[in-house]
């Protein structure tokens, strides 16, 4: 759509009559058309943000609204469900897990190449993973675009190996990719997994400014009080679950509301 100021039709009129015309408009015809014009550009912009009417959102683009900061990631928490955060044993947050029941969604965000996102390759890649260890895993559409439905191999004590299904959701946004993994009832039921989305969709990235390589962890931050709670000495690590690489769990801190 283009806009501009528009011209009278001048039949054989010159170039400059038409500007001569035009330039004589009145005051009232020219609010008139400054009005008009201000009313397409607003719908143009309408138009743009529809295209992503929510979250998860940029620094940039995020609405107002108290969230809990961590620092490149700030969450709303919601009733019902819990915010932990999964610590290394130097007590550095290396994920964000939200709880709700029995289902858990775990939130990683990278830097992201700035003329292109990255989760259709970073996809490609866990589901050739999955598939060629003993796991599965197939795209699908869901809430916030192509999704991974997956079972993800596990050693079990005294059961050997098992599959456990897993979703994993990502979304690309500018300069920075955030992935969620679904895990317990949520991987697999929509219900479930509703307010784990609803979260996510709340999220804000705080990417920065400074140049970072592609894929690298943006920098996760414990809020002041809960760094308070933290121990002296951290508790001993769980080792995390091979096939999925997921980071080992040490002291969690909970905020629930």
């Amino acid at each position: 759509m283009a806009f501009g100021r528009r011209k009278r039709e001048v039949p054989e009129a010159t170039d400059a009559e038409v500007d001569a015309f035009v330039d004589d408009l009145s005051p009232e015809d020219r609010a008139a058309e400054d009005a008009e014009l201000e009313q397409e550009l607003s719908e143009a912009a309408g138009e743009q943000v529809a295209i992503r009417p929510h979250g998860p959102w940029d620094l940039q683009d995020a609405p107002e609204g108290t969230r809990l900061d961590l620092g490149a990631l700030q969450v709303v928490v919601h009733e019902g469900v819990e915010v932990r955060l999964e610590l290394s044993p130097e007590q550095q947050v290396v994920a964000v897990t939200f709880v709700h029941g029995d289902s858990t969604a775990q939130l990683n965000v990278f830097a992201a190449p700035r003329t292109e996102g990255i989760w259709d390759e970073v996809r490609a890649e866990i589901a050739e993973a999955l598939n060629g260890g003993g796991g599965r895993a197939e795209t699908v559409q869901g809430a916030l675009g192509a999704e991974l439905r997956a079972s993800v191999p596990g050693e079990v004590p005294g059961q050997g190996v098992v599959l456990s299904p897993a979703r994993f959701v990502g979304v690309d946004g500018p300069r920075w990719f955030l992935r969620a993994l679904l895990t317990g009832p949520a991987a697999t039921e929509d219900a479930a997994a509703t307010p784990l989305l609803a979260m996510l969709r709340d999220v804000v990235v705080v990417r920065g400014t400074d140049p970072m390589p592609a894929r690298e962890p943006l920098v996760l931050t414990l809020p002041p009080e809960a760094a308070a709670q933290l121990p002296a000495e951290p508790e001993p690590a769980e080792p995390a679950a091979p096939t999925l690489q997921l980071p080992r769990r040490g002291p969690e801190i909970t905020e629930v509301r």
